[in-house]
């Protein structure tokens, strides 16, 4: 099998679990933050919850670069 296609298939899933786990995170700190929790709760949940989106969103990119690499070796 080829590396690129390889590569897309194990980095595609891990990017969207990811992208959906911070969003999830996210939507828990917006919950925190309406009900009245500390503020340092839902900042820091906020918080950690961007950055797993961005560390999903930067997974996703790689594998969508890899995929690329893989279709352009098909059509020569």
């Amino acid at each position: 099998m080829d590396q690129h296609y390889q590569k897309w298939s194990e980095l595609a899933p891990r990017g969207l679990l990811l992208i959906g786990t911070g969003v999830s995170i996210i939507g828990q700190a917006a919950i925190l933050k309406g009900k009245r929790k500390p503020a340092l709760v839902w900042i820091i949940l906020g918080t950690f919850g961007l950055i797993v989106l961005n560390a999903g969103v930067s997974i996703f990119g790689e594998s969508i670069k890899h995929r690329t690499l893989y279709e352009s070796k098909l059509d020569i």
